[in-house]
């Protein structure tokens, strides 16, 4: 196969033209060419006037492809092979089945891997199935009663369930083009497998965790909801067992050997026992920040000029960031055009917000969060778990300045870039389904946030036309964008704790979807490695 680079078409090109282009960079005839893939696919809008699309396409030739390549123009083309994905050999001795702690992406892939392995995983998760999950967090946003197991936090598919759905990522291992590949497979639009910025969607994301998990019961895996790790059973240094609060709240016992933790960056609760059962772990930066609301639509143009609103193109993403003098760096993150700022609380009486978009992005707003990373020397201790509380600190400050009953405190960007609190909302209507209270965000957020907040906001105005808006809105926090520990694992995966296995964002290993999905799978083939190695 040949991987043909950087082919430049306008929006409207379609088969014809792909097949056109290829054969021209080639220098061979179209008939030549036995098939043209969509390998990549991104919009280029650097000039406004001008916006197009950039391929890469993956070709096959009738022909000798070692003497095309020769002629082929030069840097343009070159030898391809495909990615295909191999179960590493199943070298595991035990009889006892492995248990994977959450049903999140890191959870998910484990847990499919370990089934395809013929290991007949079991499933612990706090939430409930997707489908019972939506409805709590739909009653939450509808009646702000609060359910601390299944929420925008916890249940099947974990926090990327109420997001974008978004897969775009930064690592580069090749693993995951496994874990877009199989969400493809479950029902994922085809597109996620070629598009630059991925995404499935909070409506369709359901449906392929769904089908992921009915694969893994057809596999011989069993799914728990509504249980929650309470308790480890340890001797010599190695798992033995675990205790679980079941779905009628009694407390149970299971015997284990193998126990993956992919428990969510956000129960903390959970983090709080594995620490005080002996489990080794460190401080991590995370960051905390706003989510900032603005028009579609002018953020459409701001990207696309007069292309805005070409259906080809949908609403525009942005991604920004800025290191101001002196100061610390500040970033655009899980940008949802045409979407929702969502509230994602998971512990009573605390404030989370978090960003949500549909497949066809078609809300009337877009948002991004505007983060500003938080150093462990900003914990204010040296405690391991020093991070969730400073966590926990802002999103309980929120909550009250929210007025105490989950609607998020809101300040347009002019009155924040001022220095005055908020007491009436402008031209933007915020999208956050318990409301918002017009407020001072300030009282809830740390000084060096919001210094650096205000600094970007100007800097990151001139990147992209209008986005220091002053009717734009900035709902606070979002602080859940990453874990603020990390729980310390071996060359093997595992942690000091033989036969336990640190997974995902929660144990500090991933940021997103992706990344999550490929810890995961890497964490199931350490289970299926020789245990000899342990």
């Amino acid at each position: 196969m040949i991987r043909i680079n950087q082919v430049k078409l306008p929006i409207e090109a379609g088969e014809n033209e792909l097949i056109a282009a290829a054969a021209k960079v080639l220098r061979c005839p179209a008939r030549k060419l036995k098939s043209v893939e969509v390998a990549r696919r991104a919009v280029d809008s650097r000039k406004k006037s001008e916006v197009h699309f950039v391929y890469h396409l993956n070709v096959t030739v009738d022909g000798d492809e070692d003497a095309i390549l020769a002629r082929a123009k030069e840097g343009k083309a070159e030898k391809y092979t495909p990615f295909k994905y191999e179960m590493p050999e199943n070298k595991r001795v035990s009889k006892l089945r492995p248990v994977v702690i959450g049903f999140g992406p890191a959870g998910i892939f484990a847990a499919q891997t370990l089934a395809k392995a013929g290991l007949k995983p079991i499933v612990l998760e706090r939430g409930d199935c997707v489908e019972n999950r939506t409805r709590a967090v739909k009653s939450f946003w509808e009646t702000k009663e609060l359910d601390e197991n299944s929420n925008v936090q916890f249940g099947e598919g974990g926090a990327g369930t109420f997001s974008d759905g978004k897969l775009t990522t930064g690592i580069k291992d090749t693993l995951c083009r496994q874990v877009f590949l199989e969400f493809a497979r479950h029902g994922a639009p085809q597109e996620i497998l070629y598009s630059a910025t991925p995404h499935i969607g909070t409506d369709r994301l359901g449906g392929v965790v769904k089908s992921m998990r009915e694969e893994i019961i057809s596999m011989g895996g069993e799914i728990k909801f509504r249980c929650r790790l309470t308790g480890l059973i340890v001797a010599n240094g190695f798992i033995h067992g675990i205790v679980y609060e079941d779905q009628r709240g009694k407390t149970q016992e299971l015997e284990a050997d193998t126990v993956i933790l992919a428990i969510g960056h956000s129960a903390r609760d959970t983090v709080e026992m594995l620490y005080n059962s002996g489990i080794k772990m460190i401080q991590k930066p995370f960051s905390v920040g706003t989510r900032i609301e603005h028009p579609r639509e002018l953020i459409d143009r701001s990207q696309y000029g007069d292309f805005a609103g070409h259906p080809k193109l949908g609403a525009a993403n942005y991604k920004l960031s800025c290191h101001p003098q002196g100061g610390r760096g500040a970033y655009t993150f899980c940008m949802c055009p045409g979407g929702t700022v969502v509230a994602a609380s998971s512990e009573k009486g605390r404030m989370v917000v978090n960003g949500m978009s549909e497949y066809a992005r078609d809300g009337e707003n877009s948002n991004s969060a505007i983060l500003v990373g938080i150093e462990p020397s900003d914990f204010g201790s040296d405690h391991p778990l020093a991070g969730i509380e400073l966590q926990r600190e802002i999103e309980s400050k929120a909550f009250i300045l929210g007025g105490g009953d989950y609607r998020a405190p809101a300040q347009l960007v002019g009155d924040f870039l001022d220095g005055e609190p908020s007491t009436k909302l402008g031209s933007v209507c915020p999208s956050c389904p318990t409301g918002v209270t017009p407020s001072d965000i300030r009282q809830c957020l740390p000084k060096k946030v919001t210094d650096t907040i205000a600094d970007a906001l100007i800097k990151m105005d001139k990147q992209l036309k209008g986005f220091a808006l002053p009717d734009a809105v900035l709902t606070a926090p979002e602080s859940r964008s990453s874990s603020p520990v990390r729980i310390t694992r071996d060359e093997y995966y595992q942690c000091n704790i033989g036969g336990i296995f640190p997974c995902g964002e929660g144990a500090g290993y991933a940021g997103g979807i992706v990344s999550a999905g490929v810890d995961g799978i890497r964490c199931a083939h350490a289970v299926l490695a020789d245990e000899n190695n342990f």
